[in-house]
């Protein structure tokens, strides 16, 4: 009989479309079922996937159908993340529409993965782009506003001068714009922010909620990116006051060293700095020095390894205590945004100041010394940053100086010159975008009323998609009349829209909410749906979204919590987080420049996309970067091929038993038991593997050597009905355990087993305890350590029973003929050991 040969694009069209007309992974949340709610995080339509995305979403489609299997009603959804630079710059690139360019990438990639067999619920994708869904982030941008947790103001920005646009904090990497590497300038706008700042108590506070379920490395970014200090807030009078200002504040963590400050510098963006150069001789000289820093890389300006730099302004403090005068410097590693744009200096106790101090001849006072110890000035080769006793310090003397930072701090207060305060590294988030495609911000500029926020009811403030794209990636919402000219909404008048687009990143800071009623056209989704859904219980994306993505989503969280959107005890959104590795070729991130890109499609196209899943998820753990390997895919393609001829080749004897079934507990044979002992042992380690852990690679593994059992004994068991059950369990077991890694391979051999249901509905088999239990065992015998045959014995054989057989051996008693027996070293269960000479 010629034997059928498996054709993988053809099983996985046709379960692909059995699939999609019966709609079988949509799920609504009237359900009894435990919910469970599996989401990746969603594309960029680019065009094409690559083998990222395949990996990112294997993993949670083999999440999502294991849950399935294990009784829960599993939500996981698919859609877009569609407005945004990317978008328009290749649109520009191609001379495209953005608008063209991504709804074709989007129907061409939703292609894809609808190729790969994902197990997602269509029926509630979404396209960030769509109206229908940023008329209600439009929305909650008002309530934001309304709430004051959106406002408007001008500072310095990050401008990237390719893209056009200015940047969050987050999106500068080393000084360079996290989408087109160019350099990142300063640059005075006026802009909308989002007061991020006002949750950074509970977004620190609430990463302890999330230990066990995140990885540590992912929890440490965001509190380190969040920076939470304790200290004080002190104030020092203006020798000579200004213009608005009698006294400028800084913020210390360090108030039992108020009375080592030497000299304070300010940032060169600092607003009083062009109002204490008043008059000053060296006015040009400050402001140089001023302008050069202002354009300088922020990361850089914090760096340790930074040379510090500054220049004096003329001008001077006084001391809050002392009424000493204090020279104010500016300094290039003071940020006119953090904290107070100033920063007290004290070379005796900070690194930093003590560098600045040595390289401008200012002064050294000791204030804090360890105890018995006389710190010299002249002397000191670093400064003293550690505890120790208080010196020269007025009535503070000979206090411990964590005992002093509160005693300063209450006289601070007692005088009205400081207070305690805390500072956060966290900055509010520019959501400003200079760029066409994106969310228009709703808000109109009226002459007569000034800011005036959109009516909800004229939501959504459409983007026109009749406009042309300027080459340069400048904006021509400004130039577009038909858009940029309104009535305003107050009182009727000429008004002008805000041409400013949101970041896009807004979008994908509530989207898995949306997921939650996708189709809802009357609010931005149901609060029943979503009090069943949320929050997200396993979130799988990679790591270089630790801090951008995930921790604005943890924010709007906890807004909409706090506008009535989201229920109160929905605090984070995301219980557990995978952050999945890289798939690198030849050692390096796969890009088109190098020349080592592997296309999904083409992939699929030669090995199938049960293939190129399997090799995927057995290549390494879901958390590691590994390599590309064709050797590797072409191993994962022998492997189905030779489920599928286990199955062909030995079909006649397969009956339609379900995984360890039980009509297969009778087995009679030790063939029989042996086979079904393995199937037992292998779902005990995949259901671990494939559980809390996700070790998918070792779960393959173990089904594998499985498929290895069933070849070994097919020859060895008989044909009775008894090994017929046993074969045919085992088989149903590699089929079941294989089926969320490798659906469409699975489906069509359980459907030839003669399942009339899908063995997508099948429950996650139940191993049995006393199935894995061994009746007999083979027991190594060596003669002076040397192999000399096998016992088979009983596998609860005492030492006393495992001697007297050994020693009863004809292979043992052939070797030790003529010697005397001095030792019998026992180890049960695997080895006897005569020594003999």
């Amino acid at each position: 009989m010629t034997q059928e040969r498996y054709n993988p694009q053809a099983i996985e069209e046709k379960w692909q479309a059995r699939w999609r007309e019966e709609k079988s992974f949509a799920v609504t949340h009237e359900s009894d079922k435990p919910k469970y709610y599996v989401l990746e995080m969603f594309p960029y339509p680019s065009g094409n996937i690559h083998m990222g995305h395949v990996r990112n979403y294997s993993i949670g489609d083999v999440v999502a159908r294991c849950k399935r299997m294990q009784g829960f009603n599993v939500l996981h959804p698919m859609g877009w993340d569609a407005f945004g630079l990317p978008a328009e710059n290749a649109a520009i690139k191609h001379h495209v529409h953005p608008a063209q360019w991504t709804y074709a990438n989007i129907d061409n990639m939703r292609a894809q993965l609808q190729r790969l067999g994902y197990s997602y619920d269509w029926s509630r994708e979404i396209a960030t782009c769509r109206p229908e869904y940023y008329r209600w982030e439009q929305m909650f941008f008002l309530r934001l506003l309304e709430k004051g947790l959106v406002y408007r103001k001008k500072a310095p920005q990050n401008w990237c001068p390719s893209c056009h646009t200015v940047l969050a904090n987050e999106q500068v990497i080393d000084g360079l714009c996290w989408r087109c590497d160019s350099r990142v300038e300063q640059k005075d706008l006026t802009q909308w922010f989002l007061k991020i700042t006002a949750y950074g108590n509970e977004l620190l506070a609430d990463l302890s909620l999330l230990e066990g379920g995140w990885p540590d490395r992912v929890l440490a970014m965001q509190r380190n990116w969040i920076g939470k200090s304790t200290g004080a807030t002190v104030s020092f009078a203006l020798e000579k006051a200004v213009e608005g200002a009698s006294a400028i504040e800084v913020f210390t963590t360090r108030p039992d060293t108020l009375f080592g400050v030497t000299f304070m510098t300010l940032a060169p963006e600092h607003p009083l700095v062009e109002k204490l150069l008043e008059g000053y001789e060296k006015a040009d000289e400050v402001r140089a020095f001023a302008e050069r820093i202002r354009n300088m890389d922020r990361l850089d300006r914090q760096s340790d390894n930074l040379e510090k730099e500054g220049v004096f302004t003329g001008a001077y403090a006084l001391h809050p205590f002392t009424g000493q005068r204090v020279p104010l410097w500016l300094g290039n590693f003071v940020l006119a945004d953090y904290g107070t744009g100033a920063v007290m200096g004290v070379p005796s106790g900070d690194q930093r100041d003590f560098e600045f101090a040595r390289k401008y001849d200012l002064p050294i006072r000791v204030v804090v010394q360890p105890r018995g110890e006389n710190l010299d000035p002249a002397s000191m080769t670093e400064a003293w940053s550690g505890p120790g006793v208080m010196v020269n310090s007025g009535p503070f003397d000979g206090m411990d100086n964590e005992t002093g930072k509160k005693a300063v701090t209450d006289r601070l207060e007692q005088e009205g010159k400081g207070r305690s305060a805390t500072q956060f590294r966290l900055r509010d988030w520019n959501i400003s975008r200079q760029r066409f495609w994106g969310a228009p911000i709703p808000v109109i500029y009226c002459d007569q009323c000034g800011v005036v926020p959109e009516k909800e009811e004229n939501l959504p403030v459409l983007l026109p998609l009749d406009v042309k794209v300027r080459e340069d990636g400048r904006s021509p919402l400004p130039e577009t009349p038909a858009f940029a000219n309104c009535a305003c909404p107050r009182c009727g008048g000429p008004a002008r829209r805000e041409t400013d687009t949101l970041d896009t990143f807004v979008e994908s800071s509530w989207y898995f909410a949306r997921y939650t009623d996708a189709r809802d056209d009357k609010a931005p989704f149901s609060p029943d749906a979503l009090r069943y859904w949320l929050p997200v219980d396993q979130y799988i994306g990679g790591v270089e979204h630790a801090i951008l993505h995930l921790l604005y989503s943890r924010f709007f969280t906890k807004a909409l919590r706090d506008l009535g959107f989201f229920p109160q005890g929905l605090t984070e959104p995301f219980t557990n987080l995978l952050t999945q590795g890289m798939v690198l070729k030849d050692g390096g991130k796969m890009s088109k420049s190098k020349g080592n890109v592997v296309d999904p499609t083409e992939m699929i196209n030669k090995y199938g996309a049960d293939t190129v899943r399997l090799f995927c998820l057995f290549a390494a753990p879901p958390e590691r970067d590994f390599d590309w390997s064709d050797s590797g895919i072409e191993g994962a393609s022998r492997f189905l091929a030779r489920v599928w001829r286990l199955f062909t080749e030995e079909e006649d004897r397969l009956l339609p038993i379900k995984a360890c079934g039980s009509a297969a507990a009778d087995a009679t044979s030790a063939e029989g038991r042996d086979l079904r002992r393995k199937e037992h042992l292998t779902v005990k380690k995949t259901g671990e593997d494939m559980g809390a852990r996700f070790q998918f690679n070792t779960a393959i593994a173990a089904v594998m050597e499985l498929v290895n059992a069933m070849y070994l004994s097919r020859e060895k068991l008989g044909r009775g009905e008894a090994d017929k059950r046993v074969f045919s369990s085992a088989m149903a077991t590699v089929l079941t355990l294989l089926s969320p890694i490798t659906p469409h391979l699975c489906e069509e051999l359980w459907q030839r087993l003669g399942h009339p249901a899908p063995l997508a509905d099948e429950p996650w088999p139940q191993w049995d305890e006393a199935a894995t239990f061994q009746d007999m065992i083979t027991v190594a015998l060596q003669v002076n350590g040397k192999l000399r045959g096998t016992l088979e014995t009983a596998a609860g054989a005492d030492k006393a029973a495992l001697e007297q057989a050994a020693l009863a051996d004809p292979a043992v008693q052939r070797h030790t003929n003529g010697l005397t027996v001095r030792k019998v070293v026992v180890v049960p269960g695997k080895l006897v050991n005569i020594v003999a000479n």
